[in-house]
């Protein structure tokens, strides 16, 4: 009697599920999951795309987990069945091109469910799911006086998701990326094993894992390093028309990383100012109430001007002293006279600056459009180089958003995570976020990036994409150069049957059992 209610059980499944031609194998009917797994139209269609909207493939299912171990059974399930399925974990979505996506196969939602967070204050570091979203993260610590040390510029990220790259921003260049801030990890492999590592267990899959692109395991949870909370942000912006004299100043500013607080800034940022570019963008608001020239009224080299961008936190009672400090280290600059511009706002206020913005772009329907962004790593000895070839060459003067660009010591990186980064000590980010309207800006922004990678390829500039991008396995062996054979070898380990994010389109996903790569 059992087995027929099971038959009929599966026939009136099977029935649901064969919606366009898509057949769920049998292998999920027998999870038996806290959480729930869905066929309908609207989770499929939202797992499909991404913020990029660049690109869109159908899954067959998608997962909301109640638990890690939920996530385990549905990964040990696509490791074990005779059909093959892959499977992708989707953050917030806010990947460009389609890398959270699972064609055919199933969606893990990780952000669905909010699982609570501790925090240990004692041992200044907070316990995170790994779908949770880092403006939550930051919230939680908050009320113990805490917050984590290294951030990106948006923090409706979800920490999986930037520890599965590296997790960037203007504090890098004393903290290191996010990955260099997580104590430990639990992670479930491609093999559907649930396994806890940190430096002292699991190492290798430790550091596999950070900035492994999703390709070892999928984080379900996170162990955050802390530190005290400032309540309050000077943010101040400087102009640059001299690239040489820019780059100068930033370098310097991130020499001081080991520099106690008061003899350094917290944050270095800038970003590139391309004539019509950027002045009524999200990230340029030039008006001071201390300092009420416009940029229109300044004069650029060679149609360009650079912006410096820094900060330091502090505390309430060093209100007496953090103008003399300022000061003191803004005369070492050799910024355009007059063009200091001030903020002061709370700490949550500056580092959730992008997400206010986002309601502006909104509004204007510049958000939910298309993103050809491009992210390079740029080794320091080419940067003038690329300054010359890209943004006062190959640009023209239409950026279509923000250009960022700033300096980061490798030395914060640890060497042993998955992440690629140039070979020399100080290397720059440059961010092309642009936003393509409608077709033809879609189509021109398309073709500048590619024309971007190409200068850089015949100039012999070596740079690393950040979030990489290839359609080929031979693009991805000259991304990771050397490292590949040790990133290869790691797939073998963790995820043979290369079940896991096969939307990076590293691997190609094998659909019978085997350890041959």
């Amino acid at each position: 009697m059992a087995a027929t209610k099971f038959l009929l059980a599966f026939a009136i499944w099977r029935l649901i599920v064969t919606v366009g031609f898509t057949v769920v194998p049998v292998e999920l009917l027998r999870l038996g999951i806290e959480g729930q797994l869905s066929v309908e139209t609207s989770h499929v269609e939202k797992a499909s795309g991404d913020f990029g909207m660049l690109t869109r493939e159908e899954p067959m299912a998608v997962m909301e987990p109640g638990s890690a171990e939920d996530v385990a059974r549905l990964v040990e399930a696509a490791y074990q069945s005779a059909q093959g399925f892959t499977v992708s974990a989707r953050g917030h979505g806010h990947s460009i091109n389609g890398q959270a996506q699972a064609r055919k196969g199933v969606v893990i939602e990780m952000s669905s469910r909010k699982r609570g967070m501790r925090v240990w204050k004692k041992e200044m570091y907070v316990d995170v799911w790994g779908g949770e979203l880092w403006i939550d993260v930051l919230k939680a610590t908050l009320h113990y006086g805490l917050a984590p040390k290294s951030w990106t510029d948006y923090l409706y990220l979800s920490v999986g998701g930037t520890l599965s790259n590296a997790g960037i921003s203007g504090q890098t260049f004393i903290h290191g990326p996010q990955i260099s801030n997580v104590y430990e990890l639990d992670v479930v492999t491609g093999k559907g094993e649930l396994l806890t590592c940190s430096e002292e267990r699991n190492t290798e899959s430790f550091h596999a894992v950070l900035g492994g692109l999703g390709q070892f395991g999928i984080i379900t949870r996170a162990r955050i390093a802390l530190e005290p909370a400032p309540h309050r942000v000077r943010w101040i912006r400087v102009l640059y028309s001299n690239f040489s004299a820019f780059t100068k100043d930033q370098e310097f500013l991130i020499s001081l990383h080991e520099k106690p607080a008061r003899e350094r800034f917290d944050y270095v940022e800038g970003f590139v100012i391309v004539d019509e570019g950027l002045i009524n963008n999200w990230r340029s608001s030039f008006f001071s109430p201390t300092n009420p020239v416009k940029i229109e009224s300044l004069k650029s080299d060679e149609g360009v001007l650079y912006c410096l961008e820094i900060t330091r936190n502090y505390q309430e009672d060093d209100e007496d002293t953090i103008d003399q400090e300022i000061e003191r280290m803004l005369e070492k600059l050799d910024f355009m006279p007059k063009t200091v511009f001030t903020t002061d706002l709370p700490y949550v206020d500056f580092l959730d600056r992008v997400h206010r913005a986002e309601g502006k772009m909104r509004s204007k329907g510049l958000w939910e459009v298309p993103h050809p962004w491009l992210n390079l790593f740029v080794p320091r000895s080419r940067i003038a180089d690329f300054d010359k070839g890209v943004f006062k060459g190959i640009l023209g003067n239409k950026t279509s958003g923000p250009i960022l660009i700033y300096p980061m010591n490798k030395s914060r990186w640890d060497q042993r995570s998955s992440v690629v980064t140039p070979e020399e000590e100080v290397f720059y980010v440059v961010a092309l976020l642009r936003s393509a309207v409608d077709s033809q800006a879609l189509h021109l922004l398309g073709h500048q990036n590619r024309q971007i990678l190409s200068f850089c390829h015949d100039a012999g500039i070596k740079v690393k994409q950040y979030l990489p991008h290839y359609s080929t396995q031979e693009e991805w062996k000259d991304h990771f150069g050397d490292r590949w054979a040790r990133f290869s070898h790691l797939k073998l380990h963790h995820d043979p049957r290369r079940i896991l994010a096969s939307g990076q389109r590293i691997f190609k996903p094998l659909t019978t059992p085997t350890s041959d790569m």
